[in-house]
């Protein structure tokens, strides 16, 4: 080849739609457009097989085809003579080259159907660029940054070292906008229902959106969490954004809805899913409003924090479980402040603090455990342990993260400077603190 694949790697990002063309025995041409081309190795391509049947006719007749393929940044344009090899419907190759196009298809929102048949393997026979003319300037490449994978190695150390889930959640969003220059980045976790994400934390927003729900196969966040594949996307300047999707989806009930960071009109977003134990715990997302903002060694960067963030996590919330010690039964008067009312609503675990919504789910049914012990016995300190054996909470099992749960409620708090604080004073113990005096009221029903 006169040119080296790995050359022409903005290529295969799918901005702009490559086209196939292919002759019969008769040696009649067809043209189609394609999808997506994924390079597999320095020697072969595969190609998205959807809609193209004259395509497939063609090539089982000759094993021939030409594909011309288009740099999105610069524009340049490159020829590949191929040489089918073989047709794959499982595997590496295939799984992501779905993954990109199911993702791609949440972003249009047009109803087609997207479904990819087979990723179809070609060697590569040649590569060569076709002339342009030469008073177009290329746009201008971003330089590989030579401090990445340094950088990298110290947020992942400095996850490893943190003192506590908090600490380590800081440390990723700081490392993902301070050591990498990210503009916005976002941690989710995976909800107890399964079918959903939570929002953690955030940076680069006006609004922090702690406790903001995300559902899984959406967008590319969605995406990640449901197949345990990074996402990457390029340009989304032709899709629908998938953020706008998830407000517009409020359900029956908006009051209990907490709004999802996004920036207005992203162009490139990228999603790595949080996987330890071969499970899969939440998603680090990152969006710029800039095209072509990630490269592949984002992605490689970004999965690998993701990975050492859950299984931190995991590590955390096993050993701390519980304390070594009960907690404390002596009662504690709350500080000085104005009275504030408290309602829970039972049939969803969702909890209003003076009319304006807090938080639902296990983290709601947490707060409201603390805030009844406090009002019957003046309790103020809670062990893990002790959440954990109380069968009247209803926990989920440890895989679900009782850490990150405390996690979202102490950060939720913070978010709405609410009368009411938790803090860790030691592994395994929670501190309630309140600025007031809560006056509990329960609601069986929907409001």
């Amino acid at each position: 080849m006169s040119i080296p694949l790995r050359r022409l790697g903005n290529c295969f990002e799918g901005v702009i739609p490559s086209i196939v063309a292919t002759l019969d025995t008769n040696g009649i041409p067809n043209v189609s457009y394609l999808s997506q081309v994924h390079m597999v190795d320095d020697d072969h391509v595969a190609l998205s097989n959807q809609f193209f049947s004259k395509t497939l006719a063609n090539v089982q007749e000759t094993g021939r085809a030409s594909v011309l393929v288009v740099d999105g940044r610069n524009g340049d344009q490159y020829e590949l003579d191929l040489e089918f090899e073989r047709a794959t419907q499982s595997g590496e190759t295939f799984a992501r080259i779905a993954l990109h196009i199911e993702a791609t298809a949440a972003q249009h929102g047009s109803g087609i159907a997207w479904g990819l048949r087979s990723a179809d393997i070609y060697r590569v026979v040649d590569c060569r660029a076709v002339p342009s003319p030469p008073d177009v300037a290329d746009e201008p490449v971003e330089p590989v940054r030579g401090d990445i994978l340094p950088a990298a190695a110290r947020v992942v150390s400095d996850i490893a070292a943190a003192a506590d889930p908090d600490a380590m959640l800081d440390r990723v969003l700081d490392g993902l906008t301070q050591d990498f220059g990210y503009s916005n980045a976002i941690v989710l976790v995976m909800d107890g229902r399964g079918d959903r994400l939570t929002t953690l934390g955030s940076r680069g927003y006006p609004l922090g959106g702690v406790g903001s729900e995300t559902p899984l196969g959406l967008g590319a966040i969605g995406m990640a969490a449901a197949t345990g594949r990074p996402v990457r996307i390029s340009d989304m300047s032709r899709g629908r954004r998938f953020a706008a999707a998830v407000r517009g989806d409020a359900g029956p009930d908006p009051s209990r809805i907490i709004p999802l960071p996004g920036l207005a009109e992203p162009q490139s977003q990228l999603a790595a899913p949080m996987i330890s134990h071969a499970q899969t715990r939440g998603v680090l997302f990152v969006e710029d409003e800039q095209r072509f903002r990630f490269t592949q060694a984002d992605e490689d960067i970004l999965v690998m924090i993701a990975a050492q963030l859950a299984a931190c996590l995991r590590l955390w919330d096993l050993e701390g479980a519980g304390g070594s010690r009960p907690a404390s039964d002596r009662a504690q008067a709350a500080a000085p402040g104005p009275a504030f009312r408290v309602r829970y609503y039972a049939f969803d675990d969702s909890l209003f603090i003076d009319d304006a919504y807090l938080i639902k789910g296990v983290p709601g049914r947490l707060l409201f455990y603390f805030l009844t012990a406090h009002s019957e016995t003046g309790r103020v300190d809670f062990t893990n342990r002790e959440l954990r054996l109380d069968a009247a909470l209803r926990l989920p099992d440890l895989k679900d993260n009782l850490e990150t749960r405390l996690i979202l409620l102490r950060r939720r708090l913070e978010e709405k400077a609410a009368p009411v604080r938790l803090t860790r004073p030691g592994r395994g113990h929670i501190r309630l603190e309140l600025s007031g005096v809560p006056h509990l009221e329960v609601v069986a029903g929907p409001a």
